[in-house]
């Protein structure tokens, strides 16, 4: 068997030396595109659909999966900076349900099912405390979340010592709230206002001015102003308190607006407003016809009288007043034919009666007045500093006047006359002289110059490999130029040829053997010398 894998080997190596170097790397080539082939098909047969196992995860949840899933050796990957944790599809229900019975992934937060848990005797008042706070702030947290548009939220309460003496009042809570919102979504007045109420009736003694929400851009959610308009505070509070709300709504609006047009950190917009807070009741009694164009009203009742006498009335009469005469009407002594006629008609008209009680308005707005600051610099490079041109700040002008008119003409009530925008607006051009922080939402965005260096980098690696395949080429090709030039063939006879002498055949032998074997040649040599 071992001749035949010798033989095998021989014959093997003999096919190949005798191929060209073409002939090669065909052979090879082709050997690498079947393994090739071979390993895709493996791959893409044997690859299964990853789909989300969990989203939205921790970084100490994502360690409790991936533990569990490396000592089950459950392929998985990690997507969305670690956040969520993808395994074949086919498992997913099962994994599911095996982790949920095993509390994984477990948050490490407390809520109050920790106390139906973990109930001792040992626990000391402070650190009943801290697990009741946190068991509080973990229950308020997942009452947010399941809000509409909350994707997340975070929730940081301050709850102060109970008073040692009776007659000290008790501190009231206060509450700081970061919620993550879902992108694009928008909340309304009213809901702002539940998320207030259901955080001060979950925690006790937790007044609703005593709470703060903000989301992940930095973004504060106030109370709607209608709803403050009740509580025990007087009335220099409200009215600033409204002034404030107007004024802050439109400078976020009209801020946006413009930082899409020059850019947020290269205007400053601030807004000053005077509120009328006169309150008027009134009642209208008003009766107007039904028909405004002919001033008529819509007849109720008609009634018509027409009377008509022909014939001779009497001639004198009798002295005085007789039963059928008329006080003082002068009687005819001609006896000549008359006529008579009377016609006498009544018109009852109803007509519309109007009743109003009309309660104004708590404020209106009487005035506005808009100042925006622009940035002048255009570009700026080290020391040299490119400013807007006369023309650009014309163009910036005219596209602000139009906003702000717009704005000024719908805010300021109609009751205080023609309102002249332009002459309530004030647009400055000037140097800032540091960055105003705005909260950025867009996604981070890579310089051209990047990508020019990363090309150029790209080319010049592509030209270093082609040069570099071009030299060992080279090299090749002048290594079998000198093989072929400078080797002969050497036929060395074997032992038992008896073509030579003895004395020939060894002399060869030992030629051969100290090119060959350096080594055994000089052990040999050493080994006669001794023998000498």
């Amino acid at each position: 068997m071992k001749e035949k894998i010798l033989q095998f080997k021989d014959t093997a190596k003999t096919y190949w030396s005798n191929r060209s170097k073409s002939q090669k790397w065909i052979f090879l080539g082709s050997i690498g595109i079947v393994v090739a082939l071979i390993l895709g098909i493996t791959f893409f047969t044997t690859k299964s659909n990853l789909v989300p196992l969990y989203n939205n995860l921790s970084l100490q949840e994502v360690g409790q999966i991936k533990t569990e899933l490396d000592a089950r050796g459950i392929p998985y990957e990690l997507e969305d900076g670690g956040t969520t944790i993808t395994v074949p599809e086919e498992q997913v229900d099962t994994l599911l349900v095996d982790l949920a019975g095993q509390g994984i992934p477990n948050s490490g937060n407390i809520d109050y099912s920790f106390f139906s848990e973990n109930a001792s005797w040992g626990i000391t008042d402070n650190e009943f405390s801290m697990i009741k706070l946190d068991a509080m702030q973990t229950e308020l947290a997942n009452l947010i979340k399941g809000v509409q548009g909350i994707k997340d939220a975070k929730v940081m309460i301050n709850m102060p010592k109970d008073p040692v003496f009776v007659s000290d009042a008790k501190q009231p809570a206060s509450a700081s709230i970061v919620i993550n919102t879902q992108p694009g979504y928008e909340f309304q007045g009213n809901q702002i206002d539940s998320l207030y109420t259901l955080v001060s009736k979950a925690v006790p003694n937790l007044p609703p001015e005593n709470i703060v929400i903000m989301n992940q851009y930095f973004e504060y959610f106030d109370r709607n102003s209608d709803s403050m308009k009740g509580s025990n505070q007087d009335t220099y509070t409200y009215q600033q308190t409204v002034k404030k709300d107007i004024e802050k709504d439109i400078k976020r609006r009209v801020q946006q607006m413009l930082g899409a047009m020059v850019g947020p950190e290269n205007v400053i917009v601030s807004v000053t407003s005077d509120i009328d807070f006169t309150k008027e009741n009134r009642t209208e009694e008003i009766v107007e016809p039904v028909d405004l164009e002919n001033m008529e009203g819509v007849p109720v009742s008609i009634e018509t009288v027409h009377e008509t006498y022909t014939g001779n009335p009497p001639v004198g009469g009798e002295p005085g007043t007789g039963d059928g005469d008329i006080t003082n009407y002068e009687a005819t002594e001609t006896g000549e034919d008359g006529e008579y006629e009377l016609v006498k008609e009544t018109i009852n008209n109803e007509y519309n009666r109007i009743r109003k009680e009309i309660v104004e308005s708590p404020y209106k707005v009487r005035d506005l007045g808009i100042q925006v600051a622009v940035d002048n610099v255009k570009d700026k490079d080290g020391d040299e500093i490119q400013y807007l041109s006369g023309a650009d700040q014309e163009a910036v002008r005219a596209g602000i006047s139009s906003i702000l008119n717009s704005v000024i003409s719908t805010s300021i009530d109609e009751e205080y006359g023609d309102v002249q925008p332009e002459e309530k607006i004030s647009i400055v051009f000037q140097e800032f002289s540091g960055e105003t922080e705005f909260p950025n939402t867009k996604a981070p965005v890579i310089p051209l110059w990047m990508y020019i260096v990363g090309g150029i980098l790209l080319i010049a690696i592509i030209i270093l490999v082609i040069l570099l395949m071009r030299n060992r080429k080279a090299e090749d090709e002048d290594i079998v130029e000198e093989t072929i030039t400078t080797e002969s063939p050497i036929e060395v006879p074997e032992i038992g040829d008896n073509q030579d002498s003895e004395a020939i055949s060894r002399r060869k032998q030992l030629e051969k053997m100290a090119k060959d074997k350096p080594e055994d040649f000089a052990k040999l040599l050493r080994s006669w010398i001794s023998e000498d």
